[in-house]
C-alpha cells in the first residue's frame, strides 16, 4: 500500500478525499471482538428485533472509522491526530453495502487546526448515513512509503458449513444408522443433528453406553429408537442390514474403529458396495476461503493407483456438484510438471487428460499441480499455468493417504479449519468422523449426507 500525506503548509481549503468500502459480516464480528460492542443488532445471524431476517446493522462507531480512515490515510494523511469529531447519523447502513466516506477541507486555522466536511454516503441510492465535522491536528513533516504493509485479517467463523446446515435443514430428515454413539461427542453430534431435523437417528451399540453418554451430555433419548448390540463390529453389521431392508438412508460412525466399520460395508453378503471404490472426502470450510475446500482420499485408499484415483475425482466430483459448487480438481504432486521419475506428477497428467476424454464427466480437472499453485492464483500465473483449475482449485485430489491425512490436519490445526468427512461409492452416504471430531464437524458431516443423498434422488429421479 503506497501512503502520503499532505502536510499542514499543502492544504488547501475544498481539498477532498474519499474511500469506498464494502461492508461484510465478517467486518461486523472483527470489530465486535475488536471493541467488545456484542450488541446482537451488530451480528450476522441475530433477529434482535423480531421481523423475520437477520440485522446485521453497521456500528455507528464502525462507521465513524471509516471517516477516520480517510482523515489518516489520505487527507491529510500519516501523522493526522484528532481534536473533535461530529457526528450525525442520519440513516443506517448494513451488511452488504457499500459506503463511501469522503472529507473535505473547509477551514485551516493558523494554530494548525484544519477543519473538514465528514459524510459517509450509500452511493447506489445517494443516501446520507452519517455527516460531520471534524478538527485535526495535521502533520508538520512530510512522510511518504510506498510499500506499507499491514497484515491481514481472517475471521475464524464457519460460513460455510453454517450454509449447508442451512440448505440440509428444510430437506426431509435422513434416516441414519449411528453406529456405536457410545461416546459423548459422538452421541451429541447425532443429536444435534436430529434437534435441526437433518437426520433421524437409529441408536446402534451397546445400549447401556449408549444410555449412560446420555446422561453425561444432558439429554433424554427415550423418543429414539435404540438397538442393543454388544460389539463394533455386530453393531456394523446391524446398520448395513438396516439399509438393505430400506430402513436406514445413511450410516454415520461414532466410536468405533473405522477398520471395523468399513469392514462391516464391504462384506460379501451384508455390505454396501455400489460399483465404484470406496473413497472419502473431507469437505473443509477454511476461514477465510471463498467456498469449501475437497480433500480426498485422506482416510481410506492408502496408495490408490491410476483406476482408484479415477474413482476418487469422480466420487468428489459429483459431491462438489450436489453441494452447489464448479467442481474444479487440482490433481496434487509435488511438481506442476510431468517427471517420470514422481508417479503422482504422472498419474495426474493421465487423470487430466482422461477427463478431457469424457472419462472423467462433470468438472474441470487439471494436473499435476502442487499445492500452491492449485489455490493460489498468483504462485499459477508466475508458473505460467492457465485453464479453469489453477490457482482457483475447490478439489484437491492428494497423491495417497499419507499427504492427504497431513493436509487436511493441517488446515483443521493451523488454519483453523472444520472438517466433514464423508465416504462415497456406497450405497447410501457414509458419514465418517474421526474419533476426536467435535460436534460442528459431526452436525456438517451430516448436513453434506443429507444434501447429497436427496440430490442423488433427485438426479435418478
Amino acid at each position: 500500500m503506497k501512503l502520503e500525506n499532505k502536510t499542514f503548509d499543502e492544504l488547501r481549503i475544498g481539498d477532498t478525499a474519499e474511500l469506498r468500502r464494502l461492508i461484510t459480516p465478517d467486518d461486523l464480528i472483527a470489530f465486535a471482538a475488536t471493541s467488545g460492542n456484542y450488541n446482537t443488532l451488530h451480528l450476522p445471524g441475530f433477529d434482535t428485533d423480531g421481523d423475520g431476517r437477520p440485522d446485521e446493522v453497521a456500528p455507528g462507531m464502525f462507521l465513524a472509522s471509516l471517516i477516520a480512515g480517510v482523515l489518516g490515510s489520505i487527507l491529510p494523511g500519516p501523522g493526522t491526530l484528532y481534536r473533535n469529531q461530529v457526528l450525525s447519523f442520519q440513516d443506517r447502513a448494513h451488511a452488504g453495502d457499500e459506503l463511501l466516506a469522503r472529507v473535505t477541507v473547509t477551514d485551516i486555522a493558523s494554530t494548525g487546526i484544519v477543519t473538514l466536511r465528514t459524510e459517509v454516503l450509500r452511493p447506489a441510492d445517494d443516501t446520507m448515513i452519517v455527516a460531520g465535522e471534524a478538527q485535526v491536528i495535521a502533520p508538520a513533516r512530510k512522510f511518504a512509503a510506498e510499500d506499507v504493509h499491514i497484515p491481514g485479517l481472517i475471521v475464524q467463523r464457519h460460513r460455510h458449513f453454517e450454509a449447508l446446515i442451512a440448505r440440509a435443514a428444510p430437506l426431509p430428515a435422513l434416516i441414519t444408522a449411528v453406529v456405536c454413539p457410545t461416546e459423548d461427542e459422538s452421541l451429541r453430534g447425532a443429536l444435534l443433528a436430529s434437534d435441526d431435523a437433518i437426520i433421524t437417528p437409529i441408536l446402534i451399540g451397546d445400549a447401556a453406553r449408549i444410555r449412560a453418554a446420555a446422561e453425561r451430555i444432558g439429554r433424554d433419548i427415550a423418543a429414539f429408537e435404540i438397538i442393543d448390540e454388544p460389539t463394533d463390529t455386530g453393531a456394523a453389521l446391524l446398520a448395513c442390514k438396516l439399509v438393505h431392508e430400506g430402513r436406514a438412508n445413511a450410516v454415520m460412525k461414532g466410536h468405533l474403529h473405522t477398520d471395523d466399520l468399513l469392514r462391516a460395508l464391504l462384506d460379501k453378503e451384508v455390505g454396501l458396495r455400489a460399483g465404484r471404490r470406496f473413497t472419502h472426502v473431507f469437505v473443509m470450510d477454511v476461514p477465510g476461503e471463498p467456498e469449501p475446500l475437497l480433500v480426498t482420499d485422506a482416510a481410506i485408499n492408502i496408495a490408490p493407483d491410476l483406476k482408484t484415483k479415477v474413482d476418487i475425482t469422480q466420487n468428489a466430483i459429483e459431491l462438489a456438484t450436489s453441494l452447489g459448487l464448479v467442481p474444479r480438481a487440482g490433481i496434487l504432486s509435488a511438481v506442476e510438471t510431468v517427471n517420470p521419475e514422481i508417479q503422482s506428477s504422472v498419474d495426474a497428467a493421465l487423470l487430466s487428460k482422461m477427463a478431457e476424454r469424457g472419462q472423467i464427466k462433470g468438472g474441470a480437472v487439471d494436473g499435476p499441480l502442487a499445492m500452491d499453485n492449485a489455490v493460489d492464483m498468483g504462485a499459477a500465473h508466475t508458473k505460467g499455468l492457465k485453464g479453469d483449475v489453477a490457482g482457483r482449485a475447490n478439489i484437491l485430489v492428494v497423491p495417497g493417504i499419507d499427504a492427504g491425512n497431513m493436509l487436511a490436519k493441517q488446515l483443521a490445526y493451523i488454519s483453523h479449519a472444520e472438517a466433514a468427512g464423508i465416504v462415497l461409492g456406497a450405497k447410501v452416504p457414509v458419514i465418517l468422523n474421526s474419533r476426536s471430531d467435535g460436534s460442528m464437524s459431526r452436525l456438517a458431516s451430516c448436513a453434506v449426507a443429507a444434501i447429497r443423498h436427496f440430490h442423488g434422488a433427485e438426479t435418478k429421479g
